[in-house]
This record gives structure tokens, C-alpha cells and sequence, in this order.
């Protein structure tokens, strides 16, 4: 790679941190999880140790946080508040180490002692005390400087502010986090995003009185600028902060050597969903002050600290309830309603089960201590019992053979291939006999993939199928405007928008209409192999109603158990009568081929993040169009990975140890010779 190119792909990354950082600690809201922000930071890192000539003063090697809020007087602290390194495993913490006894000349094991102490997932600040007096409060802000917060500050019960203790220093910045109990947030929680926005937000208002309605919580740890502080370690000033009146973890401790730091790291994960506060880590701390002093600082980082943070993909919670949903294939899938819990930066309150032989094979109860895996675009899923934690009067789970929305008998199909029954549970209610299945359909029917309704999304489907506005697709296309004006959060605007989307989509293509109808086993690119094979709407309509299905046979790609799903469809009373009644509203566009020469030809594309301006199904299509061929998973046979927002950061590392072309969405236009 060319020196412009590196510096080019450098500086990109810089300024994704500095947007990151604003929305974080400026605006208060996370738009990556902590996982992707520290692999981005460390890509950074990386590209700085390894090419020399790469240096910017916003790099997160020279700074932390953000420019303070303008909201607030800025002042700047007595000495900086700097971040910390990460390690994420035993390599990394083994290797820690060895640049402490690097530097130091050691050779003895375990002649370093640690002060281990949880790291709480909430807000940094700097508490300045005089003779004894709480005199002013900071947030981080930059690490230089941070914001004026102490009128806020002064609400916080934790935070004492008058100490009369003879050996408390003359002057001292005394440092910790700002966090809400999870029992507190559960109270808030409407209002905020997660616990630390809670706290953020709450200590960033303009009125401490507003300040003072929030049930903030402070923990001390450490200290920045002192004057008469006569002590020689970390875990003596812990003490010395607690006989201040000072709040400090009861999860901190002195430890020796790298596996009994992994045997406790381990241990205190297990142990999260006991704590009443979100920890994402454990801060290590040589705890010897002179050792401190010896090793310094390396830029904006101590040598002598590291966090070692919990696995960014999975937790521990606790299965409050099991809630069987009913999908739009009549699939029974079971949920479980878990204890709210921080994973890689998103609270998770659901996790899937997949299906009844999981629940099962894992013995699945409620009540149990779960690990709780969520990882990229994965929902989140149970990994597996701690069965050390169960109770005694614990029952077992037990599926409901019944279909929980419509009563009807459930069933396990039979799968000819694999010469066992499916491990899903199905109900057998066909159409739109079945409440759920109902609502599920039409949600599909109005997807982006589908007839793509703007404005009209999952819960509106919801609410307009409670009201009973929305029973079956047609209902859509003949709705009681003058009736949904009355409904709260309706206006004449907003109707006219509405009314204006769904008439903008009452022309659609063949196969989005095909796809749209829900029939299991036809999927989009089934819809579109139906769609070239039958050229038009009244081919389609004359097959399926007159039972000339078996010609669909000869179509490449289609086989016996999409035929036999489509023939189960059509012999539905109540999904004829639908399609007869979708005639008559809509005008279904007869099929286009496509350029065999276009610009595109021979070449691969996949997709990953959102684009702008357009749905994912219309740029597949304006691929095809041009002779280009979408694939599925990144490989060798993959040409392109367009990247939108937020891409799924896995399949962009794949296509970079792939060397495959990266393109965002602007350069994929220019490809086709169109503007964004």
C-alpha cells in the first residue's frame, strides 16, 4: 500500500474516533458498541507503531474524551485525566506485564502486586477539596480540560462535602465514576438508553435541582493533584477514601501474579448480574506508589495500569419469564425475558431461544442464571445453564402444544432430506386465520424488501391491526383515513404522508409482489426465479388458481418443497379471496430482463450496513439490472463489499485479509455511472 493511501486510511479512521467521541461524550449517546470503538482505536494504534510518519493531535494516542460542552465554563484540571490501555485476554495481560519487568529490570514472578478494582461503566469525575471542602466539581471533557459540574455534583449523596478527618490532605482532586443502580435506571428507564446516558444526561442538565431528582451514585478511586498525602499505596488509599466517607467497590482486591488476575477476572464476569450496576472490566493497578512513579506515563496512558475488559459479546442474566412468538410461517419460537444486562455497550432484555429441542437439550427453565451471547448482527442467544445457581423447586419448561395466539393444534414437519421432524414447532393455522401469524404477515407485506411502505412500519402494522383498521394486506390500500386523524399522534400531516406513501407503492413489480405474499419457502431470490420464468402478473394468477403448478418444476432452482408450499398456499380459501382483492387495487409491473452487457458484468457484489437514500432490496436490483451478480457470503469469488452505515465489522476483516475491493456507497454509484 502506497504512503498517501496509508495516511489516507489513517486520517479517516482519526476522524471516525473524534464522531464517535462527540456522540459519546458530548451528545451523550453511543452509536457503536464499546467493542468496535476499542478495535477501531486499536487500528489506529497499530498503523502509528507501525508506520512512524503517522502522527495527528487527535489521535487517540495523544488525547481522551472530547472538547468539553460549550453548555458548561470550562477549566482545566490540576493534572490531566488520562485513559487507559486495554487487554482483552491472558496474551495480552501476560504481556503487560512483561514490559513492567522490562522496565523495571525484574526477574522474580509475582513480584508485582496488583490493586484490582471493577471498572464501573458510567461518567469520570474530578472532585477538587480544600481544608477539608468540597470547593469544585469537573467532568473529564478532553483529559485537559473538563466541565464546571459542581452545582450537580454537590446532589449526589455519596459525595461528601465537609470531611473533619485530621490525616485529610490540605488539598486534593479526589477521582471516581458517576453511575445509576440498575434498580434505579429500571424507574428511568423510558426516559434514557441505558444506565450511563441516564448518568450522563443527568449531570450535564442546567438545573441541579433537575439533577437532584436522579438517583446518581459516586464511587472514588483514585486522585490526581494532592498536597499532604503521606501514603505509600493504592490499596492504602482505598482504605484512607472509605474513612474519608467516601463510597469504594467491595469488589476490589489485592492480587498476585497474571493467572490468579484471569481466575478473578473470570469470577467477578460470573458474578455481574448480582452487581446492582454495570461493570464492563477490571482496571489492574501496580499498587506500589514509588513502582508508580518509577514506570510513568507513555503519551496519554500510565504504564503501570491497564483495563482488562469483559468479553464484548456475552453476559451473565437471569431468565425472568419464557414467551412463545408466533411467526409469520406459523413458527414457534420461544424468548426469554432476561434481567436487563450491558452487552459490547447494548442493553439486551430478550434473548432468543431458537426452538423447543434447544430448550430441551440445554434444559432451558425460568428463573435460571444464563450466558447470554450477542455478537455483530446476531439477536441475542442463550450459550448455557449455570446450573450451580438453580433452585431446588426449579420446573421444567414445558412447550405448549397448542399454538398460544389461535389454539390450534401444533406440529413438527417432516424433513425428507434429513429423514427426521424439523426441531420448530409449527402452527397449522393456514392464511390468516391465526391472529398472530396475521400481523406477522402484514408486516412482511409492507417490509422494505416487499411493497417497501414508508411510514408504515412494525408498529404501526401492530396498532392498526389491534384497532382492527388492518385485518388482511388489501385493508392497507382502503384504509379509513378520517379515523386514524383521531388517533393520538396522528394529524393531517402526518395522514397525508401516509395516504401519499401507500398510494406511491400501489404499482410494484412481479417479484416483490410474489415475494410480499409470505409464502414460506419463497424467499426473494425464489420471487425472482418465479418472476422470469412467468413474465407477468396473469401468468402467475392463472397457474396458481388453475393448479398448473407442477410446470413450475422446470424452473432452475425451484423444487419439490417450494412447489409444495406454494400449492399449500393456493389452496387457502382466505388467501385467494386476498389475492383477488389485490387485483383490483393494484397494478403489477410485468418483468424487465435484464441487460446480459451491463456495467456490472461479471462481477460480485455483497452488502453490509445501511445505505442512503436507498433500500437494500433496489440496490440488489440496480446490480442485476447491470449485469452484476449479488452473493452472500464474503469469499474468493466475491469482487465488491459495498459498506454502508454501520457495517458488520467481521465481514469488513474478512474482505481486508481477502484483499477484496471496499466501496462505499458513492463509489459503487460511480460505478454505475450514476450520482448519489
Amino acid at each position: 500500500m502506497k504512503q498517501n493511501e496509508i495516511k489516507k486510511k489513517y486520517l479517516k479512521k482519526i476522524k471516525l474516533i473524534q464522531k464517535y467521541n462527540q456522540f459519546y461524550y458530548d451528545k451523550n449517546k453511543s452509536i457503536i458498541t464499546d467493542h468496535e470503538f476499542d478495535f477501531l482505536k486499536r487500528e489506529v494504534l497499530e498503523l502509528e507503531k507501525k508506520y512512524n510518519y503517522l502522527k495527528n493531535k487527535n489521535s487517540p494516542s495523544k488525547n481522551v474524551g472530547y472538547i468539553p460542552s460549550k453548555n458548561f465554563k470550562k477549566i482545566k484540571h490540576k493534572k490531566p485525566m488520562l485513559s487507559l490501555g486495554n487487554v482483552f485476554n491472558e496474551a495480552d495481560l501476560l504481556n503487560f506485564e512483561k514490559k513492567i519487568f522490562n522496565f523495571l529490570s525484574l526477574k522474580k514472578p509475582n513480584e508485582i502486586e496488583y490493586s484490582v478494582e471493577p471498572k464501573i461503566d458510567g461518567i469520570s469525575a474530578s472532585l477538587f477539596y480544600k481544608n477539608g471542602k468540597f470547593i469544585q466539581g469537573l467532568s473529564r471533557g478532553d483529559g485537559k480540560e473538563g466541565e464546571d459540574i459542581t452545582e450537580n455534583l454537590k446532589t449526589i449523596k455519596d459525595i461528601p462535602k465537609n470531611i473533619v478527618n485530621k490525616d485529610f490532605p490540605l488539598e486534593i482532586d479526589i477521582r471516581g465514576e458517576v453511575f445509576i443502580q440498575n434498580k434505579d435506571f429500571d424507574e428511568i428507564k423510558d426516559k434514557f438508553a441505558n444506565p450511563r446516558n441516564a448518568a450522563s444526561g443527568s449531570l450535564r442538565q442546567k438545573d441541579s435541582k433537575s439533577t437532584g431528582k436522579i438517583p446518581l451514585k459516586f464511587i472514588a478511586y483514585t486522585f490526581g493533584y494532592t498536597k499532604e498525602l503521606n501514603i505509600n499505596s493504592q490499596s492504602e488509599f482505598l482504605k484512607k477514601l472509605k474513612s474519608w466517607g467516601f463510597r469504594v467497590n467491595q469488589f476490589n482486591r489485592l492480587i498476585k501474579g497474571v493467572n490468579n488476575l484471569v481466575a478473578n477476572h473470570k469470577d467477578l464476569e460470573m458474578k455481574r448480574n448480582k452487581i446492582d450496576f454495570n461493570i464492563d472490566g477490571i482496571v489492574y493497578k501496580v499498587n506500589n506508589f514509588d513502582l508508580q512513579k518509577r514506570l510513568g506515563f507513555v503519551t496519554n496512558a500510565p504504564r503501570w495500569a491497564i483495563a482488562h475488559k469483559f468479553s464484548a459479546n456475552s453476559s451473565i442474566s437471569k431468565i425472568m419469564n419464557i414467551e412463545i412468538q408466533v411467526g409469520r410461517t406459523g413458527a414457534l419460537t420461544p424468548v426469554a425475558k432476561i434481567k436487563p444486562v450491558n452487552i459490547g455497550g447494548v442493553i439486551v432484555s430478550n434473548a432468543t431461544l431458537h426452538n423447543e429441542d434447544e430448550i430441551n437439550r440445554k434444559d432451558i427453565r425460568i428463573g435460571d442464571i444464563v450466558i447470554v451471547e450477542r455478537a455483530g448482527d446476531v439477536i441475542p442467544h442463550v450459550i448455557s445453564v449455570d446450573l450451580k445457581e438453580r433452585k431446588r423447586d426449579s420446573k421444567k419448561f414445558i412447550f405448549p402444544i397448542n399454538c398460544p395466539s389461535c389454539g390450534s393444534k401444533t406440529i413438527k414437519d417432516y424433513n425428507e432430506t434429513t429423514k427426521k421432524q424439523d426441531a420448530i414447532r409449527r402452527c397449522t393455522s393456514e392464511g390468516y386465520e391465526c391472529e398472530k401469524i396475521s400481523v406477522e404477515k402484514i408486516k412482511h407485506f409492507v417490509s422494505r424488501e416487499a411493497f417497501n411502505i414508508d411510514g408504515f412500519g412494525k408498529k404501526i402494522v401492530e396498532n392498526f391491526c389491534n384497532l382492527k383498521l388492518v385485518k388482511l394486506p388489501q385493508d392497507i390500500f382502503r384504509l379509513d383515513y378520517e379515523k386514524i386523524k383521531k388517533l393520538e399522534g396522528w394529524g393531517d400531516l402526518s395522514v397525508s404522508n401516509l395516504k401519499h406513501s401507500i398510494d406511491e407503492k400501489k404499482i410494484i413489480s412481479l417479484e416483490r409482489f410474489i415475494y410480499s405474499l409470505g409464502i414460506r419457502h419463497i424467499g426473494q431470490e425464489n420471487a425472482k426465479l418465479l418472476a422470469k420464468h412467468l413474465k407477468s402478473s396473469d401468468n402467475f394468477f392463472k397457474q396458481c388458481q388453475n393448479g398448473q403448478i407442477n410446470d413450475l418444476v422446470n424452473i432452475d432452482g425451484i423444487g419439490e418443497t417450494q412447489i409444495k408450499s406454494i400449492k399449500k398456499f393456493f389452496s387457502n380459501k382466505t388467501n385467494l379471496e386476498v389475492l383477488d382483492e389485490l387485483k383490483k387495487v393494484l397494478k403489477i409491473v410485468n418483468v424487465i430482463q435484464n441487460n446480459k452487457n451491463g456495467l456490472l458484468k461479471n462481477k460480485t457484489f455483497m452488502l453490509t450496513g445501511k445505505l442512503n437514500g436507498i433500500s437494500r432490496a433496489e440496490a440488489k436490483s440496480l446490480i442485476e439490472k447491470n449485469s452484476g451478480k449479488i452473493i452472500s457470503n464474503v469469499g474468493k469469488k466475491l469482487d465488491y463489499l459495498i459498506i454502508g452505515e454501520k457495517p458488520t465489522t467481521k465481514k469488513v476483516n474478512n474482505a481486508k485479509e481477502l484483499n477484496i475491493k471496499i466501496v462505499n456507497q458513492e463509489q459503487w454509484l460511480k460505478l454505475l455511472n450514476k450520482t448519489s
